[in-house]
Parts: structure tokens; sequence; C-alpha cells
């Protein structure tokens, strides 16, 4: 396998999408393109630049703010494409798409788009992909994931969900010539390297903690111990009920948000408070069960900020064979939480990743796994890839 990376910010969709590909440059063993763009771009003129130096597929999302690349952090203020190219003769891809409101149900927008990716690959219907991608819609990822697993069984998984930059709905995700900002696109790998994924929140549990006893939904948390959530929340921090409320949860709460341990306890899955509702509820950025105990976790912005490279400390040392490149997600949410100061992400990226290439792009959801568990979804968290030889 061999990666190639490239990026453009010109203001030009088209052009910033033939640049980013001349950059990396054409290969005969391309097979999957991930392209991760400003949501300021129209979409299929970039897709149509880099469509004229791959004929493999191009898959991805809009990112928050910005991309990372070998370079260094490309976006602010200008408009942005990054991407990363799989090369590999021995590889087989298989991607599918949905859109939400052509489909009942989520799960049956993750069934036909997962459907579509396995038959894309023609390999036997009892040979199991080794790896699957998803990108989707911030709002019912794990509806999608259950979709997928009815055609796939447990693959492990990795990606993240669509981000936009003021989190006003402007994403998208993108299979191709086909966009969308509410549905879902996965790849299917069969492959002769190896991987292994980091999935992380990199937060300390606190000795706060309580049952969740009401849930609206499945995203609005209404009670903890029976006391409206917003309220306990500001009880466990020393602070006002009214600090906390509306949008100003989102922010306060990156630093400190909420996790529940997977049956295992091998995992810390966050779950980020977005909204402070009227009634003292809190709309939450993952699902949620009754009768689960929820722990509020801490970390600074300097601990955000080292948990890049001590993430990628941990998947290194997993390693078994050399690497060939990192597929990095990394929650928007941290990303404002980290501001100014996302030049020292990067230098945390430089100095683990031995001169791989990689891209890290900022979501609004990520996904991963981990062993003995189950493929899952969090909010806050790191999820990073690599790909062996």
């Amino acid at each position: 396998m061999k990666a190639l990376t490239g990026f453009s910010s010109n203001k030009n969709g088209y052009l910033a999408g033939l640049e980013a590909g001349r950059m990396a440059g054409k290969n005969a063993n391309a097979k999957l393109v991930f392209a991760y763009m400003s949501c300021d771009y129209k979409i299929k003129d970039v897709i149509r630049g880099l469509k004229e130096i791959y004929d493999c597929p191009v898959i991805g999302n809009t990112s928050f703010t910005g991309v990372i690349m070998p370079e260094g952090y490309i976006g602010g203020d200008k408009p942005f494409v990054g991407i990363m190219v799989l090369c590999d003769p021995n590889m087989v891809v298989g991607v599918g798409f949905a859109d939400r409101k052509a489909y009942q149900s989520a799960r049956d927008a993750g069934e036909s788009a997962t459907k579509h990716a396995r038959a894309m690959t023609k390999m036997p219907y009892n040979d199991e992909p080794d790896l699957m991608y998803m990108t989707a819609s911030p709002t019912e990822e794990e509806f999608f994931l259950k979709g997928a697993n009815r055609v796939i069984g447990r693959v492990p998984l990795f990606g993240g969900s669509a981000a936009d930059n003021t989190i006003s709905g402007n994403w998208n995700l993108y299979l191709d010539n086909k966009v969308t900002n509410e549905g879902v696109a996965v790849a299917l790998f069969y492959m002769k390297g190896g991987f292994v994924n980091e999935f992380t929140g990199a937060y300390r549990e606190t000795s706060d903690m309580g049952i969740i006893t009401k849930v609206e939904g499945t995203r609005q948390l209404v009670t903890i111990d029976g006391v409206p959530a917003v309220k306990k929340y500001a009880k466990w921090r020393n602070m006002k009920p009214s600090e906390l409320m509306g949008d100003k949860l989102l922010s306060a709460t990156i630093t400190s948000p909420l996790g529940v341990k997977d049956r295992l306890g091998d995992l810390v899955a966050i779950r980020h408070p977005m909204f402070a509702n009227e009634d003292y509820s809190m709309n939450i950025g993952a699902n949620l069960s009754t009768g689960t105990t929820v722990i509020r976790m801490e970390a600074t912005v300097d601990e955000l900020i080292s948990s890049v490279g001590e993430t990628l400390k941990k998947l290194n040392e997993r390693l078994t064979k050399p690497v060939v490149c990192y597929h990095l997600v990394h929650c928007g949410g941290r990303r404002a939480g980290i501001d100014a100061r996302i030049n020292e992400v990067y230098e945390e990226i430089k100095k683990n990743t031995n001169g791989a290439p990689f891209i890290m792009e900022f979501t609004f959801g990520e996904y991963g796994y981990v062993d003995d568990g189950r493929n899952t979804t969090g909010g806050l968290m790191l999820s990073f890839t690599a790909f062996t030889k």
C-alpha cells in the first residue's frame, strides 16, 4: 500500500480539487480518495476537479474550519480541501451512499448504502470486509451504523460526521457526485495490509457521576438521579444553571463533558452536551439510555493538545508492521476549544507520525471500536487509524 496527500486553498472549487489532486499525484493503483473540505465550496465542483486526476471513488465530508496535512494546518479564513489517496493493487474497495430523505429510517439508509458497497466489491458474500469507513450527518449516526451491521455484522469501524464552521447545518457528505446534508456514505475494505484504530476521549474521570433517569427521544437528557440535568451538572461544576443555559452549555462542556462506559470498562464514550433547554434538560450530541451511569469527565486545553500525541503513541505501540499512513479524525468541538493553538496539534502529529503521510479532519461525531467491544460513536473524541504494510 501507498498513500498520497495533497491540498489546496484555491477559492475556485474546481481548481482547488484539481490542485489538490495534482499535488498528491496520479497512481495507477489508486483505490479510494478521502476528501475533506470547506463547507463554503460547491462540493461537486471540487469533486469534478479531483475526478480529472482519479478514476476511483472520492468519499468524505465537510470539515470544521480546516484540515491538518503534513505541510501544516490548512484552513482558517481560507477555503480548503485536503485529500489522502490509498493506492494498493491488492486492495478491494466498495462504496455506497444513501440520502436519508429517500428512506423511511436511518437504519434503512445505512443498510442500503452498505449493500451497494458490498455488491460493488464482488467478493463472496461469506467473506467479511476487513474494515469499514463511514461518514454521516451528525444526527442519527448510531442508526446508520445499525443498518450497516445488518449487512456485514461487526466489522471494525472508523470515520466521522460531517461538520460546518458555525453548527448551523451547513455541512455535507458525499460520494463522487452524490452530495447530501442528511445521509450516509460507506466504504468497505478487503486488504492484504493491516490497520490499527485507537478510539478515545482522552479525558480524566471525576468522582461526579449519576444515573440517567429520563431521556426524551434518544438525545435529550432530562434528568440525572431524578434531578434536572443542567441543575445536576451545574452543581458538579459549582456553577449557576444560568451560566449554562442555551448554547453556553456547548462551550462550557468542551473541557468537562459527560461520558458513558462500555460494558467491559475499556472505553468511555464521550457525550457532549450541546444546548440547555428552558426546562433544564440538555440536548446531547449522541444517543443515551435510561438506567446508564453518566460520568463527568475533565481535561484542560493543554491536555486536549497533548492527547493527540499521546494517542498516536498508543497507536504506534500496537503496530506490528511498518506504518503506511494515518487517517486522523479529531472532534470539531475539541478543535474549537484549542482555538488559536491549533499549530501545537500539528506539532504533536509531526512528532509521532515519523514522516508517514497523514490527514486530519475535524468532525461533529467520531466513530471507532475497541477490541472485544462494539463499534460505536461519540463526540469530543479522537479516532486515529494507521494503515500498515
